[in-house]
């Protein structure tokens, strides 16, 4: 497009202002300037997001870039390019015309292309007696050249916005791994907090990031759970200097706790503080139907301790469920144990209270034996309230309804074998 050349649009396409000012705007520039086509376009795909045009346009106007025969951009060299549709279709990988006719739409809305149409709207140059480009009608790449450096600070400003997104997202990545493994060790250690709260807080912060965030978004993610971390790193810091304290017997100081012994104890307390358990009627059909749970009544010496191998014993259904088909840790069964409460229906305020009443271990143990009597129970999350109500009054025993389980299972088991022995044989004819 020559300096001082302004053209309205060939047959029904209408003359607007913007592009009026478009090409008095592509006018404004600098005299013998100069750009590299390739290094424009490589800022023009990296700015991409802030132009408005989509990778396969940018395809369209490196096609058209192929066309202009010189590697620098200069008003001395003309700036118009003028290659028929089927050419530029070859150019563009086999692109469809109609899908290049969109495209080229596309780029002169976004304004980085200027149609300078001729008489009849054909694409062509006509040439001086010197052999030199007198006029040419096609494409103006103006544009480009007068709004390079607008380009440059745009692909500038995205890349740094990429690099911070990157560095954000990083950080996400350290807090989410650093809070994880800090309520998992503290877990795993049976030390006192209110740990379920710290993994409800923390999966809460990232359900609330959407599936692309900005900058602004991932910010302010990064800050909340950087404060999170922080908390659960001062609370595990707190139990560290308990557990530092002296072990002098005349002292009442306590010691670092053991998960499992605690709670075979707090187990045979219940067993021994509530006889009248067995005889109490539960107070919904639901209960009715699983009082098989609550029916046995031993005492301390003749209960086995609350382990691993027996939860899995009495319910071998929540191993489909953990990490990789597999449940080899009490972190593992809690996994799982997220898991199936969703999948039974059960609300999070029912297993959240669980949680609190319970404990994790002995929470995810429970449902686990909802999971092995899901098809008696009608309302699991009702079911689980009023277990939860009944370990509030110190009215639940987790061994006993365990080893209920593994006696209905056996006794399934031999009534099963009964039945394929007792079994007549088939006569043959």
């Amino acid at each position: 497009m020559e300096s001082g050349s302004v053209t309205t649009p060939f047959g029904r396409r209408s003359m607007t202002l913007a592009m009026l000012s478009r090409q008095v705007a592509s006018q404004q520039i600098v005299a013998n300037k100069s750009v590299d086509k390739w290094k424009l376009f490589r800022n023009l795909c990296i700015a991409k997001p802030r132009l408005g045009v989509t990778d396969r346009a940018l395809a369209v106007l490196n096609a058209l870039l192929s066309f202009y025969p010189k590697n620098e951009l200069a008003e001395e060299h003309g700036l118009v390019v003028f290659p028929s549709n089927v050419q530029l279709s070859i150019r563009a990988h086999g692109m469809a015309e109609q899908t290049i006719r969109r495209h080229l739409a596309a780029l002169i809305a976004a304004g980085l292309l200027i149609r300078k149409d001729s008489p009849n709207g054909k694409r062509y140059a006509r040439k001086r007696r010197s052999g030199e480009i007198g006029e040419a009608y096609g494409f103006s790449l103006a544009p480009l050249l007068a709004r390079s450096e607008e380009l440059e600070k745009l692909a500038a400003d995205v890349d740094e916005e990429r690099l911070c997104l990157q560095r954000l997202r990083e950080r996400l990545t350290l807090c989410r791994r650093d809070i994880t493994k800090f309520v998992t060790a503290a877990v795993d250690e049976g030390c006192d907090g209110d740990w379920l709260n710290f993994r409800f807080q923390l999966s809460a912060a990232l359900g609330r990031l959407p599936r692309v965030p900005d900058v602004k978004q991932l910010s302010e993610a990064v800050a909340e759970l950087e404060r999170l971390r922080q908390e659960v790193f001062n609370q595990l810091k707190r139990q560290q200097n308990f557990g530092k304290q002296s072990g002098n017997p005349n002292q009442t100081e306590r010691h670092i706790q053991n998960t499992e012994s605690e709670s075979i104890n707090e187990e045979a307390v219940v067993v021994c503080a509530n006889e009248e358990r067995a005889s109490q009627a539960m107070p919904n059909r639901d209960l009715s139907r699983s009082s098989a749970f609550l029916s046995e009544r031993q005492s301390e010496s003749t209960l086995p301790p609350l382990s691993l191998p027996l939860v899995l014993q009495a319910c071998p259904r929540i191993t489909d469920y953990g990490p990789h088909g597999r449940v080899s840790n009490w972190q593992e069964l809690l996994s799982a144990s997220h898991v199936v409460q969703s999948m039974l229906g059960v609300s999070a305020s029912a297993y959240r209270d669980a949680c609190s009443v319970l404990g994790l271990q002995q929470a995810s143990i429970l449902i686990a034996c909802l999971l092995e009597r899901a098809e008696e129970l009608i309302s699991p999350g009702g079911y689980l309230r009023e277990l939860t109500r009944r370990a509030a009054q110190q009215r639940l025993a987790i061994v006993p309804m365990l080893l209920t389980l593994l006696k209905t299972k056996s006794h399934e088991a031999h009534r099963t074998h009964q039945i394929s022995v007792n079994k007549p044989m088939p006569t043959l004819c």
